[in-house]
């Protein structure tokens, strides 16, 4: 299963490139598709931001986001970083108190702020003054009019972006008119772009839903929940990375994650989760071995002698079949994930304590049984305390894929 976004690249008046606004896509066809906006943008969220982060489709440049109504009074551009990110204010959204108070909250928490394809209106007036960037739309208003009001507000301390700059005359035209920013066909088409999905199983995501609900939030279920579903438990640590770039500590557990996150973006993130439901095209057996090791890797790290916290074993144990699940390689998804050095040593080279605890893992899984006697000397646990490990993994594995909802 794949997920698509579009691309349109933003310039400044020396051509020179300062943006992309991201354009939601359900297929190969380049075109918006029918669906309801706020579901759109939360999976284009989740889908072609939280679950890859910047360091791809997102380098460099900001991006531009169209957020409608329900998705802006909620709040939820708060889950992305400040610093990447412009907030369009969709055309069809409603200038009343509950946008306003909205539009301010995310103003002074430091967004950028645009009003896309911008006509005037005088309920408009009182959100100038939040408002960075207005998008005049070159087609729609007609470019006599779009320039007129750029002339004409000039006292604004705004930037005028003219979207829809369909030749080079419309181009000239606008810039000598006041227009400091420009997008349209003229510069370029929107650029499809397709990967992979990361997403939580729809099962998980009910569970979520569930602990969710509760007043106060329980940490210690929704720790447990995410723990037990590996594309979700990696959407929270990047999520997490690049909500709290100014982490002192790697994040090195599930609980710690949730700590930085707080309840109240918690609720946020499950709330898009939700909203996009989408499960992994993946064998069913690759996610059930991936939840078996870290099992596993925890028990082992119990029946050792070693100083490694069970959380962290446990990650390590999770983590170990991400490229198999997400189709790219190891080392290019641990650059997404702030894990502590010794974590990535061990899934990347098989280091360290943790390196050992994997090893004896690999051994089992390839039922090499020599290694298995090798590893486990090393690791200073028995072939039997293995066995037991592994099939104390089994069961557990088992139970977590097998939950039955039908008596709530």
């Amino acid at each position: 299963m794949f997920s698509y976004v579009a691309r349109q690249p933003i310039f400044n008046r020396r051509q020179q490139t300062i943006g992309h606004e991201l354009l939601f896509r359900n297929g190969e066809c380049n075109a918006f598709p029918v669906i309801e906006a706020n579901e759109a943008t939360c999976r284009l969220v989740l889908e072609n931001y939280m679950a890859i982060g910047n360091e791809r489709t997102f380098k460099g440049q900001r991006n531009f986001i169209n957020f409608p109504q329900h998705c802006l009074v909620s709040l939820m551009p708060l889950l992305l970083p400040k610093s990447k990110v412009v907030i369009e204010i969709l055309e069809t959204c409603i200038p009343d108190d509950e946008l306003f108070s909205a539009i301010k909250h995310l103003y002074h928490k430091g967004y950028i702020i645009a009003l896309d394809d911008f006509e005037y209106d005088v309920r408009w007036q009182r959100f100038f003054r939040y408002v960075h960037i207005i998008k005049l739309d070159l087609l729609m208003l007609g470019l006599d009019k779009a320039c007129d009001f750029v002339r004409n507000n000039h006292h604004m301390k705004v930037k005028f972006l003219a979207e829809k700059v369909e030749s080079y005359d419309d181009f000239q035209v606008a810039l000598t008119a006041g227009f400091d920013l420009f997008q349209g066909y003229y510069f370029s088409r929107p650029e499809l772009l397709k990967r992979r999905k990361v997403a939580s199983s729809e099962l998980t995501t009910i569970q979520l839903l569930q602990a969710i609900s509760t007043e106060p939030v329980n940490f210690s279920d929704i720790e447990m929940i995410i723990s037990s579903d590996v594309s979700l438990s990696y959407l929270l640590l990047r999520y997490v990375n690049n909500a709290n770039r100014r982490l002192i500590e790697p994040i090195s557990s599930f609980h710690q994650a949730l700590v930085y996150l707080g309840e109240e973006k918690l609720r946020m993130f499950v709330g898009v989760v939700a909203t996009a439901h989408a499960a992994l095209d993946k064998p069913k057996a690759l996610y059930v071995l991936s939840l078996q090791r870290a099992k596993m890797c925890e028990k082992l790290v119990h029946y050792s002698s070693l100083m490694i916290p069970s959380e962290q074993a446990f990650l390590a144990g999770m983590f170990s079949l991400l490229d198999a699940l997400l189709d790219s390689s190891l080392a290019e998804l641990l650059v997404l994930l702030k894990l502590q050095p010794h974590i990535k040593l061990a899934l990347l080279h098989r280091q360290g304590d943790l390196g050992m605890v994997l090893n004896v893992v690999d051994a089992f899984d390839k039922a090499d049984w020599q290694q298995v006697t090798l590893a486990a000397g090393e690791l200073g646990v028995s072939e039997q305390q293995v066995q037991e490990s592994y099939l104390q993994a089994v069961a557990w594995a088992e139970k977590c894929t097998q939950l039955d909802y039908s008596n709530e």
